[in-house]
């Protein structure tokens, strides 16, 4: 039973050739008669070796190969897992997308419209002044319903304006006058 196998961290001896009695470990396996070796302790550069002239030893290193975690870090892969995961969405997920999203907005909204309040209070208070004027003018010039008090100090309830009444289709409003009847051409 072999226990020395070929895999990638697997410690070899290299038997002769140019790099003759150095230390190299395995890298990556290029096929059935190569593999790409690295020994930057005993001064053999990345290159590709035969298995002829490497007798592998006991000894596995193990290669954190980090390369999937630095790739799902960068923008480019977030953007195409985004992308995937949009594709999958379904019906309901879209629809939770845009209330969540509506909702981040009006908080976004509210909070520029703080800012630049502030910033319009901080610039010129006499502008802001006559900003705030102007909206308790406007304020005022609208009618408030004006409250009863009943006895015993309680307030009554606030009565509502009755609406105009709904005309039908081709019917003209009560409110206009109806158009006098046109003259004809013969004189009484």
């Amino acid at each position: 039973v072999f226990r020395r196998l070929v895999e990638v961290g697997r410690v070899a001896y290299v038997s002769f050739g140019p790099h003759a009695w150095k230390l190299v470990v395995i890298v990556d396996v290029i096929d059935q008669n190569r593999a790409l070796v690295d020994g930057p302790c005993t001064q053999v550069r990345r290159q590709a070796m035969p298995f002829k002239c490497m007798q592998l030893t006991d000894f596995i290193l193990k290669f954190p190969h980090s390369i999937n975690a630095k790739w799902a870090a960068t923008r480019w892969a977030k953007k195409i897992e985004a992308r995937e995961k949009k594709a999958k969405m379904t019906a309901f997920d879209c629809y939770k997308v845009m209330k969540v999203r509506k909702m981040r907005n009006r908080l976004i909204k509210i909070e520029v419209k703080k800012l630049q309040k502030a910033a319009l209070l901080k610039a010129s208070p006499k502008k802001a002044l006559a900003a705030k004027g102007t909206a308790a003018a406007a304020a005022a010039t609208t009618k408030v319903p004006a409250k009863k008090i009943t006895t015993g100090g309680k307030k009554a309830p606030a009565q509502k304006a009755t609406p105009p009444p709904k005309t039908q289709k081709g019917q003209k409003a009560p409110s206009q006058k109806a158009p006098a009847p046109k003259a004809s051409g013969k004189k009484a």
